[in-house]
Parts: C-alpha cells; structure tokens; sequence
C-alpha cells in the first residue's frame, strides 16, 4: 500500500489531502432537531487580533482572510483578468459603456465653465443690457445636460446587459470546476464554505470590478478637467478641495476590508440558513416535517439562525457606518475650508461673483467625483478580495484537467483486481476501508453484503473511479487504472446508486442522460425503458416521453420511488457500459419486481461485469462469488453453497433473515 501510495502522482496526492472535515449532506434533512448542528457552537472561536470581531461567533477565517490579500501585483493581474472577461463577453457593449462613462466626466468642466457664462451674461442683463448674451450659453448648457441625460440611460441599460453577460461567463467557470473537481471535495466544509462565497459574492465581481476601474477612470477625468476650471477661476482653492479626498481614501478602504472580512466569517452561517430555509421549502421534505410536526422547531432554529446573523450584520454595519461617517465628516471640513476661501477671495476682489458662482458649482461637481474616484476604488480593492475565492476555486481546475489526462481507457476488461485498498473520508479518523482486495472477471456477478456502515458503497465508488484510494491498486487486466484517463474509464461504468438523483426533467432525459451523446436515440431510450420495466409507465404520461418528471412544471409529473427506481436501471442500462455497479437496485422495489429483477439479471445485463450490492441475502445467492465486508475488510468470500458450508458471518446473518421470514410471526 505504502509504495503505491507514494508512486501516485502529484495530481493524487493533493487530492488526498484537498479537504478537511465532513459536513451532512445539504440535501437531507435530519429526522428531528438534534440533527441540526448547533447555531453557535458550529462556529470555531474567534481569532487573537488586534481588533475585536463582530461577536463571539465569528470563525477563525478572518485571520486567514487577511493573509489571503493580495499585494498590488496580485491585485494588477485580478483587474487584468476582469478586464479580459469583460472584453469576451461582450465588446461593443464594454466600449460603449467606457466611452460614455468617459464623456459624462469629461463634459462636466464645459458645464462648470457655461455655468459661469450664463452668469457672467445675468449679470450683464442685471446692469441693463440685453438678453441676447444668455441664449447661446443657455442654448448650450441645456444640450450639453440632455446629452448627459441620454448617455446615461443608454450606458445604464449597456451596464445591464454587461453584467449579465459576465455573470454567465462566471458562472461556467464555476460550473466547469464544479463538474471536474475530484469528490473528496464534496467531503469537506471549506470547499462549500468557498463555493457559497463564490456563489453569493464573487460571481459579478470581475464586472464590478472592471466597473470599479471605468469609474475611477471617469472620476479621474472628471477631477482633472473641474480642477483645471477652478485653477481658472483661483489656484489656491485646489489644495485645500484635494485634501478632502485623503480621509475618504482611508476610510472606503478600511470598509472593504471590513465587508470581506464580515462576508468570510459569516460562511458557514449563511450555509445553515439556506439549509433550513430548503428543509422547510423542499417538497421532498414535506413529509416528513409534517409527519413529525418539526414546523415549529426547524422556523426556531432558522429563525435564531437568522437573529445571530442580523445581530453580527447590525455591529457590522455600525462600524461601516462610523468609518463611512469619520471619512465624510473629514472631507466636509475640507470643504467647508474650501468655501471659506473662495468667499474671503471674493472679498478681496480676486474673484469675481460670476466667477465664485461657477467655483461652487465646480466644488460641488468635485466633491461628488471625488467620490466616484473613490467609490471605484473602493469597488476595485474590495472586488479583488472577493476574486481571490473565485481565482483559487478556478484554480481547482487544472488538478482536475490532469486527474482526467492519462492513456486512452480501455472500452472493456477480462479481469479487474483491487489489492489492498484503503480509503478514510476527508475529516474522520476511522478507515472506511482497510486492506480491501477483491476481483472481478468479465461477466460475473459479484455481489458486496455486509451491515450497515461497512463499506460496500465506498468500495463501489472506488472501483468506479470516482474517489482515489489512499493505498493499495486497481488493475484493469493488469494496468493500474491510475494511468488512464478517468472520463476514459467512467465512460466504461454504469451506476446505479441507492440515492440516485430524480432529475426534474423529461423523462426522455431521465433515462437518456445516461449517455448523453446519444440523446436523440429515443428507440435505444424505449429499450432501455423496456428492460427495466418502467416503458408502459411512461407510455401512459400526458405527453409521453417529453412529460417533465416533476410537479414543479406545468404538465409534470412525479412517480413513485419505485418507478424512479426502475429509470434509474433504466438510465443504467442505456449507457450499454461493460461494467455495471447496483448500489442497492431493488430497495424501493415490490418484493415480485424484485424477484424478477434478480432472476432475469443476467439476461437484461446480456453478459456484462456486475458488481451489486444488497442487504437481502436471498437476491444474492445467484451470485458467482460474494464478498462479506465488516468494518471496512473483507472477512469473507466465495459462494454461496461455500459461504454457507463456512459457517462464518455470511451463514449467521443469512440464517437470521431466513428466520424472520420463516417464523411464525412473520407469517401473520
């Protein structure tokens, strides 16, 4: 195990070590309370820093969080990479929405200096003279204002489509890595805890920020061309009016910094929430929640949930508010000084009323794209936090790609050996697999039994090649499966898993997304059907084989779990793979389809390898050979009649099953 452990590649190794801890299934919900995790005990304490969290629930990622900050090249490369995005997704649009940012800073210094026109010509008017001067510099303010007004509208419904557009671009990124990454992350609470931070807050953030960076660029323009109109007007008014912006830089920093901080430390939380808020909504949960009347006790728990949240959110928000408030009131002095001299050089005749007219108006627009300066960087530093989860979830995918790269899987095997696996979930201490060895030849049927938590299902995942073991090989005929490809290999496995998904789709994609290359087959779909028994169930649909299997949709409908069964054998069967997994096929069988299903086997299956796993020792007898797990080994194997005549573990519990049938209790 050990020299095979070691000769894995690089790609395996870290996967092995990718996640750790466990967390229950999201899709689940617990029978009763008590199998929710606690509101604040799922959260770590928080960390020794030198400024107090937000409460005593906050986690211990804030300390993390602060170490994943970029330096500004870190930072440069995020913009560029926004920028690139926003470039793919759509380039017309990016230019359109840049160039009107642009000119709607630009014409802001002719507005100021029309505005002192117009003035200059009432002026002229109040001493007695004519109108005429006004028209024009009117004429020209009010068309320069409606310009504005309609490039706004038109760079608002650009930013629109923008957005949306890079949010699809985010959202396949995260769905390539989604549909890539190894299992084992699905073990682990940090990778959800990323995922949900991706989910919520990073997603529109390369559009933010390319915002964020046409802002600052807009605010830029906008502060050189009215800096210029008031250095017309008076230099000694630009230093003081530029101060105002040093206290607005420092604070809108430190609130990005607080917002990512707060985003990370409230992770798990939110998590918990979004769960029970679907344990509640679910329609698959509905049962059971009203079966065992837990209304009251899940809307509890979300509820206090939700009220530790608020009163994180509330702290939070009050320390925004004071930075936002410290920066602002800062700046205002600034301005207030700016004001005061602009009247005390009004006194001294340095500038003239129309002049000192246009000055405020100009100190006025400044101040406000001061702010748009810094909004924007504001948007561009917080923005880069939040990209870094999106970068390092992205990352995740070049280990995939080469998990998925290796020689051209073989279609098929005349014998498949596993030796010595062992195999531990990501956060448990207990092997669920240990020194496991079994194998499998072309056209057997090998059945896996054993008691509940004893291995069989990760044993089955294994082979499947969907986790990798921490030790020991798979061969095919001879060949460490490590050195093929794994879409190669699972191309080659049919799966049938006891918690096999009801996709809420048609039923002809239901059982065609077994092999989704062959979608429009639908007489090999039909046959399928056929085989495992559900054809005339689907048949009978209102729309027949495009009938949604889901009251969700208008039209649809659901079946019960045994007929979900049967197309899940169905979507099996379609694949047409060499090697095929039943994890449990005939749990939510009748025990006459059962018996049907297990006697005509080897017959629907037409020869292929079949590894099937089942707690009903009678399904199994017809078996070539038969592994016995405990614990995660093997203690036993062979057939049957050699099982039996063993007397062993198998016979015990065997015989037990028999009795309970045979007694005469169970016979009322």
């Amino acid at each position: 195990m050990a020299r095979h452990a070691a000769g894995r590649s690089g790609t395996r190794a870290r996967a092995a070590q990718a996640a750790r801890g466990g967390a229950p299934s999201p899709s689940r919900p617990g029978s009763g309370d008590a199998a929710l995790p606690p509101v604040a005990d799922d959260l770590p304490p928080p960390p020794p820093d030198d400024e107090p969290p937000v409460s005593d629930d906050y986690v211990d990622l804030a300390a993390s969080a602060r170490r994943q900050r970029r330096s500004v090249g870190r930072l440069r490369a995020l913009v560029e990479h926004s920028i690139r995005l926003t470039w793919a997704a759509d380039r017309r649009a990016f230019v359109v929405t840049t160039v009107l940012q642009l000119f709607g800073a630009a014409v802001i210094a002719a507005q100021v200096l029309i505005v002192k026109a117009v003035l200059d010509a009432i002026l002229v008017v109040g001493d007695g003279g004519g109108v005429g001067p006004v028209v024009l510099p009117v004429v020209l303010l009010a068309t320069i204002t409606a310009l504005v007004a309609v490039a706004s509208a038109i760079q608002t419904n650009q930013q629109r489509l923008l957005s949306e557009l890079v949010l699809r671009s985010t959202w396949q990124q995260l769905l390539d890595v989604a549909g890539a990454v190894g299992l084992r992350a699905f073990e682990s609470p940090e990778f959800y805890d990323r995922l949900q931070r991706v989910q919520t807050n990073a997603l529109s953030r390369p559009y933010q920020l390319t915002q964020g960076l046409v802002g600052l660029a807009g605010g830029l323009a906008g502060c050189i061309g009215l800096s210029i109109a008031i250095v017309s007007f008076e230099p000694a008014l630009l230093p003081i009016l530029l101060l105002a912006g040093v206290p607005l830089f420092f604070s809108t920093r430190r609130e990005s910094r607080l917002e990512f901080d707060f985003a990370v430390a409230q992770t798990p939380r939110l998590r918990l929430r979004q769960y029970l808020g679907l344990v509640q909504t679910g329609r698959d949960e509905a049962k059971e929640v009203r079966a065992y009347g837990l209304t009251g006790a899940l809307r509890a728990r979300f509820d206090a949930v939700y009220s530790a949240y608020t009163d994180d959110l509330r702290v939070h928000l009050r320390r925004r508010t004071r930075l936002a408030v410290a920066g602002n009131l800062a700046s205002a002095v600034f301005l207030a000084a700016t004001l005061l001299a602009l009247v005390w050089l009004v006194g001294q005749g340095r500038v003239t009323l129309a002049e000192a007219g246009a000055a405020i108006v100009a100190i006025r627009l400044l101040a406000t794209q001061v702010g748009t300066l810094f909004k924007g960087a504001q948007q561009i530093f917080e923005s880069g936090l939040f990209l870094d989860d999106l970068d390092r979830f992205v990352a995740m995918r070049p280990e995939a790609e080469q998990a998925e790269s290796g020689a051209p899987a073989p279609a098929s095997f005349g014998a498949l050996h596993a030796d010595g696996l062992s195999f531990t979930y990501p956060g448990s201490t207990a092997p669920a697999l240990d020194d496991v060895s079994i194998r499998l030849n072309a056209g057997e049927i090998v059945a896996l039994v054993g008691e509940n938590g004893s291995g069989k299902t990760t044993l089955a995942k294994l082979l499947a090649t969907l986790y990798e073991p921490d030790g020991g090989t798979i061969r095919w005929d001879g060949v460490d499966v490590a050195a093929y490809s794994r879409p190669g290999l699972r191309r080659s496995v049919a799966v049938v898993f006891q918690d096999f998904v009801r996709y809420h789709l048609s039923a002809r994609e239901n059982v065609g997304l077994g092999d989704a290359d062959r979608m429009d087959e639908i007489d090999a779909i039909a046959a399928a059907a056929r085989r495992a028994g559900v054809a005339d169930v689907i048949q009978d649909l209102p729309h027949g084989w495009d009938t949604a299997l889901s009251r969700m949709f208008k039209g649809g409908r659901d079946l019960s779990l045994g007929q979900w069964q049967r197309v899940a054998l169905a979507r099996a069967f379609f694949r047409d793979a060499p090697f095929v997994i039943l994890d449990e096929p005939s749990a939510s069988l009748d025990p006459r389809a059962e018996h049907a299903l297990f006697q005509s086997l080897r017959d629907l299956l037409g020869g292929r390898t079949v590894l099937f796993i089942s707690h009903r020792f009678s399904t199994v007898r017809t078996a070539d050979r038969i592994y016995v797990l405990s614990d995660g080994r093997v203690t036993e194997h062979g057939s049957h009649d050699e099982l039996m005549a063993r007397d062993g573990h198998y016979a015990e519990l065997f015989r037990l099953q028999a009795a309970a049938y045979l007694s005469p209790e169970a016979s009322h």
